[in-house]
């Protein structure tokens, strides 16, 4: 099918579930990624019965789930690299409790930002920290292939997080977990951060790794909305042969959902279909 476009739910702060759905559908997506702490404060609360009304929401409307992301915010004391066998325990914990509930909800994708919950400790080294997150991750593959999901590692800022801050250093993670359901997660935000132009980032790693996108803009609206030209971002997706989903993520909701939904799509459209 090539590329798929996909809105994630927060942006729709404040409407249940099935009208996020329906309006992203009108929009052209063909799929919907969702933040947990949308449905539940603690995923585990989220009955099965629960779990299949949003699932089967989603199939009414002709989206996919396309599954989660923000996987950890908000929960503070976790930490996938932290030297105190704790919080490194109960990240796992929690992270393996939302490979259940993506496949539940039918979604293959967990992207794992979470700055707050890998974050270097001093007196702990970079390599410490590094090889604690290894073993974690590791673990946790084995558990989400058994399931049918991928978690897709997303390099992050200096100004988010101390740990893994480029696509180079999210490559070296995923080549030594070393698993089919642990791959590269690009975000056009977090990509402007490296110092050059995402396109390049992108050519750079070569479709080899990346499982799943991101589209926004630096100054944290959605694709088209700033002054970052998208056109050479979806030029350099579709030259490497990656056929994901682009999924529109946004941190700045001062223009209301549809409004920027439909201008997000409408530059996905335009920079992947040239309409």
């Amino acid at each position: 099918m090539g590329i798929k476009y996909a809105i994630c739910n927060e942006l729709y702060k404040g409407w249940e579930i099935e009208r996020a759905f329906a309006h992203a559908a009108s929009l052209g997506c063909h799929g919907v990624e969702i933040a947990p702490f949308t449905l539940a404060e603690n995923s585990g609360g989220i009955s099965s019965g629960r779990r299949n009304a949003v699932r089967k929401a989603a199939e009414a409307e002709g989206v996919e789930i396309v599954g989660l992301h923000w996987l950890l915010a908000g929960r503070d004391g976790l930490n996938v690299c932290s030297p105190d066998a704790g919080a490194r325990k109960a990240a796992a914990e929690s992270l393996e409790a939302l490979v259940g509930l993506c496949s539940d909800l039918g979604g293959r994708i967990m992207v794992f930002g979470s700055p707050k919950q890998r974050r270097v400790e001093p007196p702990q080294t970079y390599m410490e920290a590094w090889r604690l997150a290894v073993d974690l991750f590791q673990e946790l593959a084995e558990k989400a292939l058994r399931a049918g999901v991928t978690i897709a590692f997303e390099p992050l800022g200096p100004d988010e997080t101390n740990f893994v801050n480029t696509m180079a250093e999210g490559t070296l993670l995923v080549r030594e977990v070393g698993s089919p359901a642990f791959k590269l997660h690009l975000d056009v935000k977090a990509m402007a951060a490296e110092g050059r132009p995402p396109q390049e980032t992108i050519r750079i790693e070569g479709g080899r790794n990346l499982v799943h996108f991101h589209a926004n803009d630096p100054n944290r609206k959605g694709p088209g909305m700033g002054a970052l030209d998208f056109a050479p971002i979806a030029a350099a997706l579709k030259e490497t042969g990656y056929e994901g989903y682009v999924s529109v993520e946004v941190f700045d909701f001062s223009d209301g959902p549809e409004a920027i939904a439909a201008a997000s799509i409408s530059t996905l459209k335009k920079c992947f279909e040239g309409r």
